[in-house]
């Protein structure tokens, strides 16, 4: 008896063939952000963190809320950086603080606090990253002028006169054991005291 094997109508063909196509997208996809998740838990542990501005100190700069991104690879404190660390201090225990740094090892640090002037090696800091009116009068408890010894740093608040810092004992020099990194970016803004977040604040800050 013969049998005659018929190929399966054109629109089952079709229809077995969408079916093979939607799963190889379907595939790419999944691949696709499982690549992106694993990339991002990567950066997020090797590169960077994600760490929240708790108040008021580097307003001017950075507001309460602003969640940050911040980086420890390779790094070694430069003036100017914003940086986060940990203070021994029982008073900020277990809280991530967001300072500036202003003198490094080797460097001389001094201020005239009758004119609001920071002053390294010397000479007057042009601190062109806070408004010109903000002027450094509050002497904490710092006598000086100080040369930061090896493996310390030193950072004041850019919100200078309503900050606890480096001139004051709570903190004093940072030991760069307790930096956690420096800060990258501002990826999501807070909000200001108008109830905004103003997007144009993401990104690198000054």
């Amino acid at each position: 008896m013969e049998h005659n094997h018929m190929p399966p109508p054109e629109n089952e063909q079709g229809q077995d063939e969408k079916a093979v196509t939607m799963r190889m997208e379907l595939y790419d996809w999944l691949h696709c952000i499982l690549t992106a998740l694993l990339v991002a838990v990567l950066l997020f542990v090797f590169v960077g963190r994600n760490i929240n501005v708790d108040g008021i100190s580097m307003e001017g700069t950075l507001i309460h809320g602003d969640r940050l991104i911040v980086s420890n690879l390779f790094y070694t404190p430069s003036n100017g950086d914003i940086i986060v660390f940990h203070s021994p201090s029982l008073r900020f225990a277990g809280i991530p603080l967001v300072k500036r740094v202003i003198a490094i090892p080797g460097q001389e640090i001094d201020f005239d606090f009758d004119r609001g002037n920071v002053i390294v090696d010397g000479v007057i800091l042009e601190e062109d990253y806070i408004p010109p009116d903000i002027l450094t009068t509050s002497r904490g408890n710092f006598t000086g002028p100080q040369v930061i010894p090896e493996g310390y740093v030193f950072v004041l608040g850019d919100n200078r006169n309503f900050t606890i810092d480096s001139r004051h004992d709570d903190i004093g020099l940072v030991d760069t054991r307790y930096i956690l990194g420096r800060v990258l970016m501002v990826m999501v803004p807070g909000v200001n005291n108008n109830g905004i977040r103003e997007w144009s604040r993401a990104g690198v800050p000054n």
